[in-house]
């Protein structure tokens, strides 16, 4: 028995090194008794450690005229992302699609799996910006800033790419960024 203990020790040492001492830690029971099961079958196995899962995220945008569509506001807090919601995503740099951060979007419409959204932001020099509609605080800044949307760009969002639903826009405002998209940018 001693000899079939030394053995496990010599592969979860094989395994540790291989995966490192985090997964060892975390999957150490589990380990422990795949490598006692496969001793005792005669044959060791190390397993590799599964690629993380990757979030999906937005398009880096396409311009607004190109998506025009019916606009209509049906905002359900249910757990799936539908117009006249904000939600939070991963959004790619316009000049640098490698690059980009975590921000809220403004649901507009639906194509199946991917929503299209129009990105927000808290920066005050939006408010002089032709493309970009104030819509207030909210309930998705916690520091309750104003907050703009930018209407030339819409952004695809895979449904599997929203980190969490932030807040109902209020209809009047949602009415607000509705009617311009659709005196401006031909939607309807």
């Amino acid at each position: 028995m001693a000899g079939r203990w030394n053995a496990l020790g010599k592969q979860l040492g094989l395994v540790a090194k291989e995966q490192g001492s985090q997964l060892v830690k975390q999957q150490g029971p589990k380990l422990i008794g795949r490598v006692a099961q496969s001793l005792a079958r005669g044959r060791a196995v190390a397993r590799k450690p599964s690629a993380p899962t990757v979030r999906p995220t937005s398009s880096a945008g396409v311009p607004s005229r190109e998506r025009a569509r019916q606009i209509v506001y049906s905002p359900q807090l249910d757990g799936r992302a539908d117009p006249g919601e904000i939600v939070w995503t991963w959004v790619p740099y316009e000049e640098d699609p490698s690059n980009g951060k975590d921000r809220p979007v403004l649901v507009v419409g639906r194509e199946r799996g991917t929503l299209l959204g129009l990105m927000l932001s808290s920066n005050e020099d939006h408010a002089h910006h032709d493309n970009w509609v104030g819509i207030g605080p909210g309930a998705w800044d916690h520091a309750g800033r104003p907050s703009w949307v930018r209407l030339d760009r819409v952004l695809d969002v895979p449904e599997g790419g929203i980190r969490r639903e932030g807040a109902i826009v209020p209809r009047k405002t949602f009415d607000l960024v509705a009617h311009r998209l659709c005196a401006e940018y031909h939607w309807y």
